[in-house]
């Protein structure tokens, strides 16, 4: 089996705990919805960076309440790049699968999309 690395990303309107659960809620579902033989179960680890201006809440915290338990995951700060997307939440999911790479739905949300439209399927 391979690991396969999802990437997906989406933004806020403010910096709220409740915003960043409901969004990274929305991401991750789009994500699930996106790639139909992602389970939990399967997951290798999940990286999740914020910018700066994300201070109200852990990413990962959205993931538990989804009932990801045993998925190991960090939440770690981008790098605060001039002139960067502002309210940013990005994910690096490793998933153990034999789905070929290409064959693997990258998800951007919101104004992130406009981080890699080269790669959003959504």
């Amino acid at each position: 089996m391979t690991i396969r690395g999802i990437r997906g990303a989406t933004t806020l309107e403010k910096d709220t705990q409740e915003s960043v659960l409901m969004a990274t809620r929305e991401l991750l579902e789009a994500i699930l919805t996106s790639n139909l033989h992602l389970e939990p179960k399967d997951i290798a680890s999940v990286i999740f960076t914020v910018t700066d201006d994300i201070l109200s809440a852990f990413p990962a915290l959205a993931a538990r309440q989804m009932g990801w338990t045993q998925v190991p995951m960090i939440c770690t700060r981008e790098i605060p790049v001039p002139e960067s997307m502002p309210l940013c939440i990005r994910v690096l999911i490793h998933w153990n699968t034999d789905i070929e790479q290409g064959a693997v739905k990258h998800v951007y949300l919101h104004a992130a999309q406009d981080l890699r439209p080269d790669l959003n399927h959504s």
